[in-house]
């Protein structure tokens, strides 16, 4: 399957579907919070930031990291053009500009650091090989500036799995044929987070790129224990 295929026939139902989805929204603007951008928490609202949000899909990871740093610069990318169509819609301050590429080939399609911050939400879960991504990515870090992966990445516990499971093939898989017309990008979604990392193996994976300060938080309700925040920084 491909994924990005999937997603741009997906783009138009997207937002409808996952806005059904308890603390979707509010999750996304958790995580960016928990980036703790230098030069946001100080009150300056991040002027003079350059942040870039890989994965940017529809916009929603856009939205939440503009207002955790209402006052940066964000260059917001996703190889899906389906899904930036619909985030273009939105009205964006002049600030925000989307960029169509694909996460392996952000310096073809003019996108360079330093940045201040980078988000990744839903986005390292779905590169077929992570490690030159991110390795990209860390040399694209200003000094202390944090990289924040924001994911389906289970805690390890068989529990959490059988949860996911459920709830995938009694709700997600079909709201999304009901609603899309298509389940593959949704079995997909099922399958790749049983796959991917445990969230301790997602961190220890970002150390090995040479980020330091590592944190991790899970979200609240049901998808305590499924879904992560995974924050850490360039060393300054």
């Amino acid at each position: 399957m491909d994924v990005t295929t999937e997603f741009d026939a997906a783009a138009a139902t997207y937002d409808r579907l996952v806005g059904a989805s308890p603390g979707y929204y509010s999750n996304l603007s958790r995580s960016a919070r928990r980036m703790r951008i230098p030069g946001v928490m100080n009150g300056a609202g991040g002027a003079g930031l350059h942040l870039l949000d890989l994965g940017c899909g529809t916009g929603a990871s856009t939205l939440a990291l503009l207002a955790a740093a209402p006052q940066a610069r964000i260059t917001a990318v996703d190889a899906s053009a389906g899904m930036l169509a619909q985030a273009r819609q939105a009205d964006w301050p002049a600030r925000v500009s989307f960029v169509h590429a694909r996460a392996e080939e952000l310096a073809d399609a003019g996108v360079h650091g330093p940045f201040d911050g980078i988000f990744a939400a839903y986005l390292v879960r779905n590169l077929p090989d992570p490690d030159p991504v991110l390795a990209r990515l860390c040399d694209q870090l200003a000094p202390g500036a944090p990289l924040a992966v924001h994911d389906y990445t289970l805690d390890g516990r068989a529990r959490s799995a059988a949860i996911w499971t459920a709830v995938c093939w009694s709700v997600i898989i079909p709201a999304g044929k009901v609603v899309t017309g298509r389940a593959a990008l949704y079995r997909y979604l099922w399958r790749s987070v049983l796959h991917f990392d445990t969230v301790d193996a997602l961190a220890e994976r970002l150390r090995g790129h040479g980020l330091v300060d590592t944190r991790i938080e899970t979200m609240p309700g049901w998808e305590r224990g499924i879904v992560h925040t995974v924050v850490a920084r360039r060393p300054a």
